[in-house]
Order: C-alpha cells, then structure tokens, then sequence
C-alpha cells in the first residue's frame, strides 16, 4: 500500500510540476525591454554646494542646501521647556526655496557670550569661563556643571524626536569648543572645565547613535586628537554610524593635519555616512585651484556637500551648478524591463558617494520593496516592482525631499 501511495504521489507531484511551468514559462516571456532616455540636468537633493542661509547667493537652482548655526539658547530658556520657533522658521524659510538644511548648534563663539541657556547660567554654583579667542572676549560652557551635562544629552534626544524624520532636515553637524568645530585653538581648552570630560564624550556619541535614526549626524575631523577626544582610547566608538565634516577642506588635499583626520575616522566612513564641510576662497587663485581639483577630490572623499559661500564672487552660476553635480550620488537606470503586472529595473550609481536617505525606484507610482540608499559609487543593485504594462513611466521616489525637489536619473535604453 506504501508503494502504491508513493507512486500516486510523484505522479501527482510531477502533474503539478508540469503546470507551475507552464504557467511562470509565458509569465517570463511576457517582459520586454523598455526603451528610455533620460539625462540628470539639475542638482540632486541632499547633494552640492551649499550656501548660508537666507544669503543673496541662496536664491539658485546651483544648490539644494542651505547651512545655518544656531544657539541652544535659541531654543531653551527655562528647564524642560522647547520653543522650537526659531528652528522652525529656519527649515520653513529654506524649504520655501526648494533646499533643505545642514543644521550646527554651537555653545562656544569667538567674540560671544556662550549659547548656554538663561536658566543654568543663573544656577548659582554654574560659572562660564570668560577669556580671549581671536583676541576677542568669549564666553565658555562650564563642562563641570552636572545641568549642563543632563540638558546637552535631553537637548538632542527632544531634537531628534522632533526632526530626525524632518524632509526639511538633510544633515545634523554636532560638536564642542569653537563654532563646535571639536577644538579651542584660540582660548582656554581644558576637559572637563571649558571642554567636555572624554568620558561625556563617550555618553554623548553613544547618544547621538541612539536617538537619531533616520538623520545622518557629523562631527568635525578635529576631533582625531587622542587629548581632546575618546576616540583612540575607545575604538568602539569609531564603530558608530556618523559622518565627518572639514571647514578647511581644501587643506586636506595634501599630507597635513586635516588628512590626518580624514584618515584617522577611515576613508571609507562615507560609504555609511556623509563627508562634507567648507573651502574658504579668500581670493581667484584659490578659487581657480579649487575648481581645477574639485572632481578629483569629490570623488577621492566622497564628499556628498561642501559649504562654499565665497566662491559666487569668482565663478559663474553654470560653474557652481557644474561642481555641485560633481557631489554625491548620480543615478543611471541600465536596464528596464516590463510585463503586464510587473516590472524589472536595475540602477548603478555613477556618483561619487551614496544616498543616505531611503529613495525608491517606482513604476507608475508603484514603489520596490528595496531602497536605493547607501548604493555605493560603482555597484548596482536589481529590483522588482508590482506594476507594470504597456507604457510604464519610471521615477525615483522618496520621502525625504521637499515641495519641489526631484531625484533624478539617467537612462539611454534603446
């Protein structure tokens, strides 16, 4: 009985084998080769050169970024108490103009009092440091202060509650001592008086790691010296998804200090998080030789934006648009195939560096299951999308873009 049992089985098995292969057999031949020509003519979100926000210079389709500094006490005044105003009218302004922001909160500013806020200042056993930074009289955070501490660590939890799914908000630059660029050459430097304690330090990235999942978040490549950060005393911590920010780039294109940084966080870093920063173009020679190299070294950092407010007084608008595609990820669709239902769609990245921002192939509206982000310079990845037919239209979609703002690609399928 056994045997006969068996023998009916594979039979049957063999019956239904037969018709699953009929039935994906035409399925197969059903998808055909689509032909689309596509080019990439405007800056890419979250990519570029970037401008300051609210300057003449803001006012382009060259940029998709805009950078701003702002106080903590811009925003805080009595413990526990967020009045995200001042934020708000920021990210709504740039928005306004089809950019997103690069945000940096400093507490410590040459020529400034500190950005502390009103109510630990008036604690009455807290006490700012006040002395000379680039001869001019600079308040410094007490870094002893246990207030000061607990409201740095609920200041970005509360922030990254709020904006770390914000479109608005493409990337967070964080960091201590001046302009929060992670040193005090000018001024007094001592941990755990005008600089945080390394192990707050550590507290802090770790953090950061935590309450910001969506948002890419920067610290500057000052903060390689093993004196003033934790990072070679604790390499786990160079584990942590953050990015790395340089405000005198073009420093880094030769052995120096800030390559040293560049090399000391990896080269690689910008295969999970952004590389970007600032050039500073104080006259047309160096803003010739920048423009000379920048390809190049786009592409040898994987520079995703670059702060450049100066360099409009020594090019042209085509200029700065040409450069800020030489920034970031570029996209080109190799190939695409639809059915009735379905649709098959490949994409390698031709850029410079990933997008850190989920972003999706679509077809007629129909988004893949699987993302573009973190697609390296280089590589290509293959999707499958739930709709197809007889004249598909493919975009690329994402949430995190503002009113206006387009992921482009390229295509020449013939």
């Amino acid at each position: 009985m056994r045997k006969t049992t068996e023998i009916v089985a594979i039979a049957l098995g063999a019956v239904v084998t037969r018709v699953a292969a009929s039935a994906v057999t035409p399925a197969q031949t059903d998808f055909r080769p689509i032909q689309l020509q596509h080019q990439i003519t405007s800056v890419q979100p979250m990519t570029g050169l970037v401008m300051w926000e609210g300057t003449k210079n803001t006012a382009t389709d060259a940029i998709q970024l805009e950078f701003s500094y702002m106080r903590y006490a811009d925003v805080v005044s009595r413990r526990g108490e967020y009045d995200w105003t001042p934020v708000e009218r920021k990210l709504d302004a740039i928005a306004s103009r089809r950019h997103q922001a690069v945000l940096r909160f400093w507490d410590t500013y040459p020529g400034r009092p500190s950005a502390v806020p009103a109510y630990i200042k008036a604690l009455p056993d807290y006490r700012d440091t006040v002395a000379l930074s680039e001869n001019r009289d600079t308040g410094f955070p007490d870094w002893s202060h246990a207030e000061y501490q607990r409201f740095f660590l609920e200041f970005y939890e509360r922030f990254g509650q709020k904006y770390d799914r914000d479109p608005r908000l493409a990337f967070l630059e964080t960091g201590f001592g001046l302009w929060a660029e992670y040193h005090v050459y000018s001024g007094p430097e001592t941990p755990g008086v005008t600089f945080p304690s390394l192990d707050f330090q550590a507290r802090f990235f770790r953090h950061m790691a935590r309450v910001f999942r969506e948002t890419p978040w920067m610290i500057s490549k000052d903060a390689q010296a093993a004196k003033r950060t934790p990072f070679a005393s604790d390499s786990d911590l160079l584990k942590l998804r953050f990015g790395i920010f340089d405000d005198t780039f073009h420093l880094a294109w030769a052995p120096s200090y800030n390559l040293n940084g560049w090399t000391f966080f990896g080269r690689d870093r910008y295969q999970s998080s952004p590389a970007g920063g600032e050039i500073l173009f104080p006259n047309q020679a160096q803003a010739d030789r920048v423009a000379a190299r920048w390809a190049t070294e786009t592409r040898n950092f994987g520079i995703t934006f670059m702060v450049v407010e100066q360099w409009p007084r020594w090019t042209t608008v085509d200029r700065l648009r040409e450069h800020s595609l030489a920034c970031g990820y570029r996209f080109r669709v190799t190939a695409f195939a639809a059915g009735p239902r379905e649709s098959r769609v490949t994409v390698s990245n031709t850029g410079v560096a990933p997008i850190y921002h989920d972003a999706y192939v679509a077809v007629n509206g129909v988004r893949a299951t699987g993302s573009l982000k973190l697609l390296q310079p280089g590589e290509t990845r293959q999707f499958t999308v739930a709709s197809g037919g007889t004249a598909p239209k493919l975009t690329i979609e994402s949430d995190r873009l503002v009113a206006g703002q387009e992921i482009g690609f390229e295509a020449d399928l013939k």
